[in-house]
Formats: C-alpha cells, sequence, structure tokens
C-alpha cells in the first residue's frame, strides 16, 4: 500500500501547489505575467520535493500518462498500474479541495475557463512529449538521481514556451476542473487536453524507444519514473 498511498499524497501535493500558488499569484498581483511567473516557481519547487522525497517509494509517477507507458512497456503490472492511477485521480480530487479551502472558497467548485484552441492542444502534446523523453533518458541512462532536478526545469520551462502552459498531467487536469480560479479549467476542455496528453505520452515514448533502445524492464522504485506536471 506503500506505493499507491505515495502517489495519492504526491498528485494532492502537487495539485494544491498548482492551485494553491495560483490563488495566492492573483491575491498578489494583478500582472497576468508576474501571476504566472509565482505560479511557476512554486510548482517547480513543490514538484522537486515531492519527486525526491517519494521518488524510492513509488517512482514518483503522479501521472496516469507515466504510468501508462510504463505499463506498456511491462515495467509494472496492470494490477498495480490502476492502483497508481487511481490513486494519482483521488489525490488530484483532494488536493484541489485543500488548496481552495486554504483560501476560503468552496471545495469543489467547477471551473468556467476554456482552454481548447488549437495552439493549446499542441502545446499538451509537445509539453507531454518533452516529459516522456526526458523520463525516459534518464531512465535508460541510469541518471535518475536527476529526476528532482531536470523534470521540473523541464515543466517550469514549458510553463513559458507552450500555449497551454504545459499541464502535461490526466490527473492534474482533471483536478484542476475543481476550481474556478488562475488555474482551472472548463469540464468541456478536459477530453480534448487529456487526449493531446496522451499523444504526447506517445511521441515521448517513441522518441525514447529510438534513442535509448532497451529490452529489460526497469525497477520500479527507481526515481526516474517521475512525473509530472502542471498549469
Amino acid at each position: 500500500m506503500k506505493r499507491p498511498a505515495a502517489e495519492l499524497i504526491g498528485t494532492g501535493s502537487l495539485v494544491a501547489a498548482v492551485v494553491g500558488s495560483g490563488i495566492m499569484a492573483t491575491q498578489l498581483t494583478s500582472d497576468l505575467g508576474l501571476a504566472l511567473l509565482i505560479n511557476a516557481v512554486a510548482t517547480v519547487a513543490a514538484l522537486g520535493v515531492l519527486i525526491w522525497t517519494l521518488g524510492p517509494i513509488s517512482g514518483a509517477h503522479f501521472n496516469p500518462a507515466v504510468t501508462m507507458i510504463a505499463l506498456l512497456r511491462n515495467e509494472m503490472p496492470p494490477r498495480e498500474a490502476g492502483s497508481y492511477v487511481l490513486a494519482q485521480l483521488v489525490g488530484a480530487f483532494l488536493g484541489v479541495a485543500l488548496a481552495n479551502v486554504m483560501f476560503d472558497l468552496p471545495a469543489w467548485h467547477l471551473s468556467t475557463t476554456d482552454r481548447v484552441e488549437v495552439g493549446t492542444l499542441l502545446g499538451e502534446v509537445v509539453a507531454t512529449a518533452g516529459l516522456l523523453a526526458l523520463i525516459g533518458s534518464i531512465t535508460r541512462t541510469n541518471h535518475g538521481h536527476l529526476g528532482p532536478v531536470l523534470v521540473p526545469a523541464w515543466i517550469g520551462s514549458a510553463y513559458f514556451f507552450t500555449a497551454s502552459t504545459s499541464f502535461a498531467n490526466p490527473a492534474v487536469t482533471f483536478g484542476r476542473v475543481f476550481t474556478d480560479t488562475f488555474t482551472g479549467i472548463a469540464p468541456a476542455s478536459v477530453l480534448p487536453y487529456i487526449a493531446a496528453q496522451l499523444v504526447g505520452a506517445g511521441v515521448g515514448a517513441l522518441l525514447t524507444a529510438f534513442f535509448y533502445p532497451s529490452s529489460a524492464p526497469l525497477d520500479l522504485p527507481d526515481p526516474v519514473h517521475l512525473p509530472e506536471g502542471t498549469s
């Protein structure tokens, strides 16, 4: 039970950091650029800490796309993969409530922010593909110890060079439906976003297979099976 518990706590904490810092940012400034910077810095810092802390326990997926690729590569059994995804979704649902309540908002309230445009969906493909390719590269080259630095670095940069601000995570996307704040996403935008993320995950997996081919399954707790993502 430690592994799914780590996934639940890690994903919940990640969503709480994303949503909470977004709320705080808009309370501190009306400058959208500065608000996004505050949101990104808080998310990157929290992500690095969570990966370093929980990576040795569960691999710190915090992301159904990462878990699904691990399943397809036979790196984890189906039952455990299912428990990971369930834990990630529950964690996201609880994490957004925690962030909302900390700022005296209803625990769950649906977002009205429609984010579906060609550019934002393409951004999700790029952000997720880069994330999965990065995770694959540090896994196949035995540089998992760099995950707490490199994964947040990718997510932080993708905040600013993708039109979607890099959600790159179906669980985080799901959680952000339930906050009508700076980081929220309207329910109608969720399925297109998740579809784009899964396409990106597939592209990232293909890039890994092309540049770093490997026939041996990797040990699950290696802290390079790391998440991601965010705003």
